[in-house]
């Protein structure tokens, strides 16, 4: 898992990076919550989702958004931030430059951010939105969703209403040809607080229905 330096628009921008199986592989950029709220790179949930499209043979980066952790700038809100993320990818691209697709996955504030760059980046094919704050964060941007994706969240998460995030799906599934599954974790809270086995199960089998046989999770030893 070497560490990475990027540079960002406002300095350099620390990551984790995990090249893929071979230079033919798929690239995935997983995104951290609200730094404000002590979001980073190494947040459980981010570490999860990391570690599924590792296991996958992907190319997979993490990495702390301006001002957290040893990345340079401060908080700018979500406008900096998307910025930060599309220079990640443009990394990404540039060092696995034969992949053929790309996926984003981002938990709470980083899910939000995520579905911002699928609107801007077309080599993103899919998504795995973690949480997103659909009650307070603007997710109108996304007129029309251009890929189909996953967005899993708590039961019981008290932050972020299900009904919110059913309401976003339920608007962005009425497009022709995308498919935008909901999946609730029973019991869980907005950060998985004891459920992070069954988030990343749900995400598992999601990938495996999305993505090539060969690039399915290989079995736990």
């Amino acid at each position: 898992m070497p560490e990475v330096i990027i540079n960002g628009p406002d300095g350099r921008l620390e990551g984790r990076f995990m090249p893929g199986h071979d230079d033919h592989a798929p690239g995935a950029l997983v995104l951290h919550p609200l730094p404000e709220l002590g979001g980073t790179m190494n947040n459980k949930v981010v570490y999860a989702l990391y570690q599924s499209f590792v296991a996958r043979g992907f190319a997979t980066l993490r990495f702390n958004f301006r001002g957290v952790g040893r990345s340079q700038g401060a908080f700018d809100r979500g406008e900096g931030e998307l910025s930060d993320a599309a220079s990640a990818l443009d990394w990404l691209q540039q060092t696995q430059s034969n992949a053929p697709y790309f996926w984003v996955g981002g938990f709470s504030f980083g899910a939000w951010i995520g579905m911002q760059l699928l609107m801007r980046r077309p080599e993103v094919s899919g998504f795995l939105s973690v949480a997103p704050p659909a009650n307070t964060f603007d997710f109108s941007f996304l007129a029309p969703c251009p890929a189909s994706g996953l967005m899993l969240q708590g039961a019981a998460d008290h932050l972020v209403p299900p009904d919110s995030v059913r309401k976003l799906v339920d608007k962005l599934s009425t497009q022709r040809g995308i498919v935008i599954q909901h999946t609730l974790i029973p019991g869980a809270d907005h950060f998985f607080s004891e459920h992070v086995s069954p988030m990343i199960s749900a995400v598992d089998e999601y990938l495996d229905s999305r993505l090539p046989p060969e690039y399915a999770r290989p079995p736990a030893s």
